[in-house]
């Protein structure tokens, strides 16, 4: 019989069911066996072998980064910058870009770093394909989605579909692969129609920018839909969400999506920082979470996510680090403090906040790309899910006070992390995907 190992801790936070003191995990063969107070799950073992790894602090689900480009990790010197918005970040960005990189190389780099700061998942954006294996080489769970952008209709239609296939082909199935339709302002209608039918006719995930930048918001205090002659937008035959705008029309860029079928609940956003109430509605009528990145928001110089009016209106959400080109680190927990301070300065001080931004870190990102539910589930410490695990330091002795020191200041406190049952960081070192030591990254 396989030996069980029992990871336990002062404080346990199962996300689906009430925070243990002196809690444990029983994990074996990948799978959570058993979750309680630590004695009774001792008990459960009834005489078969075991194991236990005691850590100090709080043990809670592997977190789930919902938004980020991992082979940007080489591009943190843009990061490290501050911006008068998108148009002068892109700026800056395309200028590093453009020069060599190794992709896989930053790729990996960024996926050790972030194993080390407790994430066990990533929704990662891929753009240039030798990054596309960096999950699966990392032992990571997630997706990765292939990024498609700068289609315009006729060159879409005369051949941009065919490559597109060919692309997803190249995306492996392990952990999970998706197609990333990059934003509404950076693609024509005719591939913004037909990518959510590529991916839906196989089953996959879908993932784009949106409400990103200024000029996706609402442009009229009216009926968003309609231009000055009251001509609705989606009659108009508009080429593009440009071109919308150009002709006079106000909609939104989450209008303009919903209109053409891109959202559901096969499908997660990044950022929805420029979004109306009736904009979040939508999100929420789709079944479409948002994953929320307040310091890439910060860095670039835009608005903080109405991360309060999420909250109060019940939408779905996600935590994303967004990329080293555009955040100064990929320490999830940074991004959860950062939207602590901006929830509560938006005025929301229900109580809840603690245990809501925790479980946007892990079981808010397993919603938004499908993984919370089936046999590989993440986000959660459940019987049979996948035994992601991550370990924090905390000094709090209490449930309540254990919560708020971990939201409120949980960045560089992540003691190690469990994937599918073996320890692949501790004490800020990785370890191999067979649990051996190994070296850090130097990048």
């Amino acid at each position: 019989m396989t030996e069980t190992t029992v990871h336990s801790a002062r404080i346990v936070v199962p996300m689906t069911a009430p925070p243990i003191a002196d809690g444990a995990v029983a994990v074996r063969d990948g799978r959570i066996l058993h979750v309680g107070e630590r004695s009774w799950v001792v008990d459960q073992l009834d005489g078969s072998p075991w194991t236990e790894r005691r850590w100090r602090g709080a043990l809670l689900p592997g977190l789930v980064n919902a938004h980020s480009h991992l082979q940007y990790t080489g591009m943190a010197s843009v990061g490290q910058g501050r911006y008068d918005g998108f148009e002068d970040w892109a700026a800056a960005f395309n200028a590093v870009y453009a020069d060599e990189h190794d992709w896989r190389a930053e790729a990996a780099a960024g996926a050790a770093r972030s194993i080390v700061a407790g994430v066990t998942s990533i929704a990662d954006i891929v753009t240039d394909i030798e990054a596309v294996d960096a999950l699966a080489d990392a032992g990571l769970g997630g997706i990765a989605y292939w990024e498609v952008m700068d289609w315009e209709n006729a060159a879409w239609q005369a051949h941009g579909r065919d490559q597109v296939l060919d692309e997803l082909e190249r995306v492996p199935t392990t952990p999970g692969a998706g197609l990333s339709p990059h934003a509404p302002y950076s693609l024509d209608v005719a591939p913004l129609l037909e990518l959510p039918d590529i991916v839906r006719q196989r089953g996959l995930r879908l993932h784009l920018h949106l409400g990103e930048a200024a000029f996706e918001g609402e442009r009229l205090a009216g009926p968003d839909t309609t231009d000055e002659h009251g001509t609705d937008w989606h009659l108009a035959n508009v080429p593009s969400f440009r071109a919308m705008r150009a002709l006079g029309f106000g909609a939104s860029a989450t209008s303009f999506v919903d209109r053409l079928g891109v959202l559901g609940p096969d499908c997660h956003i990044a950022h929805g920082v420029y979004m109306t109430a009736a904009d979040r509605a939508l999100l929420r009528a789709r079944g479409t979470a948002v994953a929320l990145c307040p310091r890439s928001n910060a860095v670039i110089g835009l608005d903080p996510p109405p991360v309060a009016d999420y909250l109060r209106e019940g939408s779905p959400i996600a935590i994303g680090t967004d990329s080293l080109s555009s955040s100064p680190s990929l320490d999830l927990m940074a991004d959860v403090t950062a939207l602590h301070r901006v929830a509560r300065a938006q005025g929301y001080g229900d109580r809840d906040l603690h245990e809501r931004l925790l479980s946007a870190a892990t079981l808010g990102g397993a919603h938004a790309m499908g993984l919370a539910v089936g046999p590989d589930r993440i986000g959660h410490l459940a019987v049979g899910a996948r035994a992601d695990l991550a370990v924090f330091d905390v000094d709090a002795r209490t449930v309540p006070d254990a919560l708020a020191e971990l939201v409120e200041d949980g960045a560089g406190r992540a003691v190690a992390t469990v994937i599918r049952g073996r320890v692949r960081a501790q004490d800020g070192q990785p370890r191999a995907q067979d649990g051996r030591p190994a070296p850090a990254d130097a990048g």
